[in-house]
């Protein structure tokens, strides 16, 4: 079983099965078992909306919210910043998990932690590029671009 940590400090346990689908299907029209399909665009379109994703993992604790008396706003307002990473983790492994054919789970275990990799080279890379970054060079460049421009119509006299 998969779990993360709201910014509430309250532990959530991201199970997928048959049921916890149908419920995300009624309440959010998102079929979680054709997340593969089309180039896995429906899968990038969860995770890359932060709004559609926590709805989505609500509805996958919404047993468990229910059982602590966490409405769906309490739910999203203890989501932000890691919080709302760890669950997209939880969220992808419960669905790895979830699915039958072993090549299709092997194949998505693969592409996430490619996607990982990626995500963590993109963030290493711009580390390096602001520790590079040089204020003063920087305001330089900016203030000679914005005194060679040309001055705006409206300082010129109409004829």
């Amino acid at each position: 079983m998969k779990t993360f940590t709201d910014n509430a400090g309250r532990t959530w346990t991201v199970t997928i099965n048959v049921d916890a689908m149908k419920r995300v299907r009624d309440a959010l029209g998102i079929h979680l078992g054709k997340v593969l399909d089309d180039k896995l665009n429906p899968l990038a379109e969860i995770l890359e909306d932060p709004i559609r994703l926590v709805d989505v993992v609500y509805c996958l604790c919404k047993q468990q919210a229910d059982a602590q008396a966490v409405s769906d706003v309490d739910f999203g307002r203890a989501m932000a910043g890691d919080a709302i990473m760890a669950a997209a983790d939880a969220f992808v492994e419960a669905l790895t998990d979830f699915f039958p054919n072993a090549r299709a789970r092997a194949m998505l275990t693969a592409l996430m932690g490619k996607g990982r990799k990626v995500r963590d080279l993109m963030i290493r890379r711009a580390e390096l590029e602001i520790e590079a970054l040089d204020p003063e060079a920087v305001a330089s460049t900016l203030t000679a671009s914005s005194t060679s421009s040309a001055q705006s119509s409206a300082s010129t006299p109409a004829r």
